[in-house]
């Protein structure tokens, strides 16, 4: 008897390089929701809920009171422009993916070279990470470059997670390409805050001063924009301050907070028949109390991407193309390079020698 169709079919996808990574389908990641742009349109009533109280108290203050049309002028235009800039800058991190780590020909099933010599490598164990720090997602079952972390939020891996997984730009990573506008968000609305705050304080002590010049419900105006003002702009400014530090010493907020990720990087560690309990690189469950706190030490002065706080400024807001210093100060883009690839400090390969020893040495006293 002849069958014409077999019992059981596989129906499996076909893939021209067997060791090519499986692409994370997009239907398993997960679904934004409306929730999840609740705090996002929290972010954009806070950014408009001063604006107005500031007709009031220029119209009422500016033209009425004080007759200055002059300041008047200056005053708005200098809030709706730092308004503008905040809001074309949020738009770009919303609107911009921060940093695809799956190569654009993944859809087509053609894996780049990249990607296959790191999965043969994975697969055969011979990937040395201390001359490359190119790894292996298991979730998304892709290789992860340098700098690059898993977002569980996301559900997928994002070049150079500069921060983390935001809520108030529409639930999003801030990644290699949306970096640079995350800080001219954050610069726009320190700005915006502070200006308001020095308007409306020196206005609120003239209302003071001067009770009978104007009418009762305009100090009110006054004491609101000068509170949120001082309040936002202490709290995103003190927020800004540390964007500023780490992009001036090339670190993400997860380098800066995990000093545990440096065990990655160490050069092999020095044979030795009385050490024994240290894998090659060390794990941070393998590791004592002493040598937790050798790592903890040397990730103070360990700064494996830090090559001079001008390169490092040009890394992140350089510009290559005509008119690109006014793109930056418009929306503040996205950093320069690939976000794959990074140039290492010259000193932290000798550093990292230094720390591997000293685990070790610190393993044979146990």
């Amino acid at each position: 008897m002849n069958r014409t169709t077999p019992l059981v079919t596989l129906e499996l996808p076909l893939r021209s390089n067997p060791l090519s990574p499986v692409s994370v389908d997009e239907d398993e990641r997960p679904v934004k929701r409306f929730y999840h742009y609740i705090p996002l349109c929290f972010a954009v009533l806070f950014i408009l809920s001063p604006h107005p109280s500031i007709l009031v108290v220029l119209v009422n203050h500016h033209l009425k009171t004080l007759n200055s049309p002059l300041r008047f002028i200056l005053h708005l235009s200098c809030i709706y422009l730092l308004t503008l800039l905040a809001f074309s800058s949020l738009i770009v991190c919303v609107a911009r993916d921060p940093g695809p780590v799956t190569p654009e020909n993944r859809s087509t099933g053609h894996a780049d070279e990249d990607a296959e010599m790191s999965l043969t490598e994975a697969l055969m164990g011979g990937h040395d990470e201390s001359t490359n720090l190119e790894g292996w997602c298991r979730k998304c079952q892709s290789t992860k470059p340098e700098r690059a972390h898993h977002c569980s939020q996301c559900g997928r891996c994002v070049l150079k997670m500069a921060d983390h997984h935001c809520a108030w730009i529409g639930n999003k990573c801030i990644g290699h390409r949306t970096h640079p506008a995350f800080i001219h968000f954050l610069t726009a609305l320190t700005l915006l805050a502070a200006y308001i705050a020095c308007v409306s304080g020196p206005a609120l002590c003239y209302a003071f001063t001067n009770p009978y010049e104007m009418d009762d419900r305009t100090p009110l105006h006054m004491l609101f924009l000068f509170s949120e003002g001082f309040v936002f702009s202490f709290v995103i400014g003190s927020f800004l301050i540390y964007h500023i530090y780490l992009v001036s010493t090339n670190q993400t907020t997860l380098e800066h907070l995990s000093p545990f990720l440096l065990l990655r990087c160490l050069p092999p560690l020095p044979p030795s028949e009385d050490s024994q309990k240290l894998s090659n690189p060390p794990h941070e469950d393998e590791l004592s109390f002493r040598q937790r706190i050798l790592v903890k030490d040397a990730h103070r002065h360990i700064r494996l991407y830090d090559i001079g706080w001008r390169k490092n400024w040009v890394q992140v807001f350089g510009w290559s193309k005509k008119w690109g210093l006014m793109y930056r100060l418009a929306c503040g883009g996205g950093s320069r390079g690939d976000g794959r690839s990074f140039p290492r400090n010259p000193r932290a390969d000798e550093m990292l020698a230094r720390l591997a020893i000293e685990l070790t040495m610190v393993d044979k006293q146990q």
